[in-house]
């Protein structure tokens, strides 16, 4: 495997919650798909992990080399069979994760009471 690219981002919850705290549907909708926003349940920890799945969307843009013309709803945070995070790449995501040779992108998320932060690895698979 090669790797194409790695992203970071790290998320204040105290800032999140400020802008995101009062789950306006139109807002949360620009940002989160409904099944990212089933996930996350709508008990005590929703923001942190609402905010982990924003950190993981900011990363995986930051891997891929940019943003432009792709919104967050294109980078979806899914589940796998076993409960860990994976990364669904939907339209132009999709396209520019084949545009740069990108096959894969791997996901690690993790929050405090304090922060949320996500690392995305964007990989080839394919032959040398």
């Amino acid at each position: 495997m090669t790797i194409v690219g790695i992203g970071l981002d790290l998320i204040d919850l105290e800032q999140f919650s400020a802008l995101y705290g009062d789950d306006d549907p139109d807002v949360l909708a620009r940002c989160f798909t409904a099944q990212e926003l089933l996930d996350v349940g709508v008990d005590a920890d929703r923001m942190s992990r609402l905010a982990a799945r924003f950190a993981a969307k900011e990363a995986v843009f930051k891997a891929l080399g940019g943003a432009e013309g792709i919104s967050h709803t294109d980078i979806e945070v899914v589940r796998t069979a076993t409960g860990a995070p994976d990364i669904q790449l939907h339209g132009p995501a999709a396209a520019l994760a084949q545009r740069v040779g990108a096959d894969r992108v791997t996901l690690s998320l993790t929050h405090s009471s304090a922060s949320a932060a996500a690392v995305a690895i964007a990989l080839y698979a394919g032959p040398r």
